[in-house]
């Protein structure tokens, strides 16, 4: 990577400021950049871990897909979080239980897994920044299971397209997104995810178009997310 390019890793990864010096430049100059398209396959089910990833740019979708066929978007990395799977991977070598797609196009740097354990061994600001941002990610898939198991699906569904206006396939206030993928989202059929669009749409919530959504009334969707959770 070139100088410019080290530069903004601590800026995306501002914690990285608190490596040693020596151990942070080894530590990336071991990587390599990487750039893949969107719609590409990151890492699959099965699939062994070698490297770990820091984001410069993009936004990538960690999935799960049951046998049936059902899809549930576990989590989203963007430039200055990390992947809890590869984590785990990288640390238990076991392999990837779920895959991670490229959403947008997106450039990072792999760092091998050889030098991933050698700074870990070796750099206690660096165990410290891998295992803080482990912690944020296993808390945040904890509410995650609780969403799904005890949440009212139209406060959850409410919740999602309002988190989705700030997201890469959102322009203004319209989300470029199927009721498939939505149903992914919220790890539910897309029966039950045309049904409450229909009716948001009914009571002038969003208005629905061939894969997208626009959303109409945000403040009323805030309303139907905060009150699913009381």
């Amino acid at each position: 990577m070139t100088s410019s390019q080290l530069a903004r890793l601590p800026q995306a990864y501002p914690e990285l400021r608190n490596i040693e010096a020596s151990a942070l430049e080894r530590l990336l100059e071991s990587g390599m950049e990487v750039t893949l398209q969107e719609g590409s396959r990151i890492f699959g089910e099965g699939d062994s871990c070698h490297n770990y990833l820091l984001l410069l740019d993009g936004s990538v979708r960690v999935r799960k897909i049951s046998e049936s066929g059902r899809e549930i978007v576990l989590y989203r990395m963007e430039p200055g979080q990390t992947c809890i799977l590869t984590t785990t991977c990288l640390i238990s070598g076991e392999d990837y239980p779920a895959e991670a797609i490229a959403e947008t196009e997106i450039r990072a740097l792999a760092i091998p897994k050889a030098s991933f354990e050698l700074a870990l061994s070796q750099s206690a600001a660096f165990r410290h920044f891998i295992f803080a941002v482990y912690a944020q990610r296993i808390s945040n898939l904890i509410l995650l299971v609780e969403d799904v198991a005890f949440g009212k699906m139209d406060g959850r569904l409410a919740q999602r397209l309002l988190a989705l206006l700030s997201g890469p396939k959102a322009s203004a206030q319209r989300i470029e997104i199927t009721h498939q993928e939505l149903a992914a989202e919220l790890g539910t059929m897309r029966e039950v995810v045309s049904r409450l669009l229909k009716e948001f749409e009914r009571q002038g919530l969003v208005t629905l178009g061939r894969g997208s959504v626009e959303v109409r009334n945000p403040t009323e969707l805030q309303n139907i997310a905060r009150n699913a959770m009381t």
